[in-house]
């Protein structure tokens, strides 16, 4: 037989299995397990799966529904559920492990039985030993001298459920969840072979808990590393800052140029499925025609969305939870590229292909992060010496819109500042360039700002209850100025603010459409001049240096005020400027 055709037989059922696996995630969840189990060979569907894909498609469906699709399921994806569900950082969770060992068991009793004799004895015996108390009864011993709550299958050994496992909080409901499980597992196992039964038990209550435990979390790295799921302190150095010149140095990597048939072995999807909208890295995706290249990167991507979960220290089980870190990558992989090729040149589709398939995508990947993690070192570096730093005020002196910024850049991870505008959160990771752009923006104008009131002799006094902003302290101390007060930093009475008022803002003409009253040229005049003898700053600099920020300060003043008469001003409903509370 010609050797072409050896070859080319066995790849036929697997990329029918992988055309219908794509097929099957892109259901809903109901149609997906409907989709499998009217197939002539489900099994074979089911085992084709990767096992992260199989793992969220279960949790998509709903664990009590997938029982069908977890009989199905293979060994090594049974453990890959309990690697990822079980585990609290490197401790065993025993209420996870009781949840999943009573899925699976209900899911196939006599294959569960043979599944932990064959590959998870260990790990089971460590289970037993947290929730079981074993007596060996003597042939002269009465059960009685035992003591409460002992059963036995055999009137030899004798069993007690613990109370509940020693680390745990107790749970009625779910402690009779646990011992009905416990119990169906002692018959199983006993049925299966009485001596097994009695070896099991005898070697659990020999267990040395932390030997054990250890030895456990270590196989389980093992597992989990080849799929990107690293231990936290491997895993954390995909937050590693990397700049452009030294991704050269990390090396580049093999891309296939064909397509081979191996990489019609199983490669995650569900990551990669959710890669939507336009961006560097998906339109780059868009031009890849050589089918081996694509599932490599597939793949890749894959591995790097694992490790981002492993140094997050997140538990992802539903859609949406991993779609926001496909987000995350997404977004520094876009950033990345645009960073590789130079603040002054654009970035194009092919451009972006090219270099996906040169470098590594977890290299691309910090070399954008390294932007935002630039930025919280600007932040924080300017904080520890600057002016509002040393003058003892809060983050909250920089108003809402700025505080969220520097917020978002001063926690450990940096977060961009979107104020819902384009999602549902106060908070997002940051997607492109323009996002690192508008945050140092941001920063550099709060930099600015704080550099101006440095050359400012403020002398602060009590403000009361009210909260000091960088707005209502400049334009406090400018209005106290122009009424002749002093020049410390109180609050104005009603009547003085009401005296400034009618000079603050000025009638439209009748011809006018806008009613609204504005500020006059003359009352900006004035200000800019005090600004000028406060800071030694000639007004050139000053508007060059903050021109937008003190305009955007009498905007706020014409949209706060505008439409306010006098005699309707509240000192509680003021917050551009320091006025007494009405006692």
């Amino acid at each position: 037989m010609n050797k072409d055709t050896q070859n080319k037989h066995p790849i036929k059922p697997a990329k029918s299995l992988s055309m219908q696996r794509k097929e099957i995630l892109s259901l809903p969840a109901d149609k997906a397990l409907d989709y499998i189990l009217d197939a002539p060979n489900p099994s074979a569907i089911v085992h084709s799966f990767p096992e992260e894909d199989l793992y969220f498609l279960v949790h998509d469906i709903g664990l009590e529904d997938s029982l069908t699709l977890l009989s199905l399921a293979s060994d090594k994806q049974w453990e890959y559920m309990l690697d990822i569900e079980v585990w609290k950082k490197d401790r065993i969770e025993i209420r996870s492990v009781t949840k999943w060992l009573d899925l699976l068991f209900r899911a196939h009793p006599d294959r569960f039985i043979k599944w932990f004799l064959g590959k998870k004895l260990e790990f089971i015996e460590f289970y037993l030993f947290k929730n079981i108390e074993v007596i060996i009864r003597e042939h002269d011993q009465d059960p009685s001298d035992l003591g409460e709550g002992f059963f036995t299958l055999d009137d030899t050994f004798y069993i007690r459920f613990t109370d509940y496992p020693f680390e745990e909080k107790s749970d009625g409901d779910f402690q009779k969840i646990r011992d009905k499980f416990l119990k169906n597992l002692m018959h199983r196992l006993a049925a299966y072979d009485l001596i097994t039964y009695q070896n099991v038990l005898l070697e659990s209550s020999s267990v040395i808990p932390a030997e054990s435990e250890e030895e456990d979390y270590r196989l389980r790295n093992v597992r989990l590393a080849e799929k990107g799921f690293l231990p936290f302190d491997e895993a954390i150095g995909i937050y590693q800052s990397l700049r452009p010149q030294d991704i050269e140095k990390a090396g580049k990597k093999y891309t296939l140029a064909g397509s081979d048939p191996n990489l019609h072995l199983p490669v995650p999807v569900y990551a990669a499925g959710m890669l939507q909208g336009h961006n560097l890295f998906t339109d780059a995706l868009q031009t890849i025609d050589a089918e081996g290249a694509l599932l490599q990167i597939q793949a890749e991507f894959a591995g790097l969305a694992n490790q981002i979960i492993a140094a997050d220290q997140k538990n992802i089980k539903s859609r949406d939870e991993l779609r926001n870190v496909v987000k995350k990558a997404c977004g520094y992989i876009s950033i990345g590229l645009e960073r590789l090729t130079g603040a002054d040149k654009t970035l194009d589709a092919n451009q972006s292909a090219a270099l996906i398939q040169k470098y590594m995508l977890s290299h691309i990947f910090q070399a954008g992060y390294t932007l935002a993690l630039e930025l919280k070192w600007k932040a924080e570096k300017w904080r520890s010496k600057s002016w509002f730093a040393k003058n003892g005020l809060s983050l909250s002196f920089w108003d809402e819109e700025w505080l969220g910024v520097l917020g978002g850049l001063l926690i450990k991870k940096p977060l961009f500042y979107d104020n819902y505008k384009t999602t549902s959160s106060l908070y997002r990771e940051f997607s492109s360039i323009e996002d690192i752009r508008d945050a140092e923006k941001v920063l550099n104008e709060i930099i600015a700002f704080d550099d101006f009131l440095s050359l400012m002799a403020i002398k602060f006094e009590a403000t009361g209850k009210r909260t000091i902003t960088y707005k209502n302290l400049i334009l406090t101390l400018w209005a106290r100025h122009y009424l002749g007060l002093s020049e410390e930093l109180a609050p104005l009475t009603l009547d003085e603010f009401k005296t400034f008022f009618d000079d603050l803002l000025i009638t439209p003409q009748k011809s006018e459409k806008d009613k609204q009253r504005k500020t006059s040229k003359s009352i900006k005049e004035s200000f800019l001049n005090w600004v000028s003898e406060k800071t030694g700053l000639n007004i050139y600099e000053i508007t060059q240096r903050l021109g937008q920020t003190l305009e955007n300060l009498f905007n706020d003043i014409e949209s706060e005020y505008g439409a306010v008469a006098k005699k309707d001003l509240d000192p509680k409903y003021i917050y551009l400027f320091l006025v007494k509370q009405n006692q």
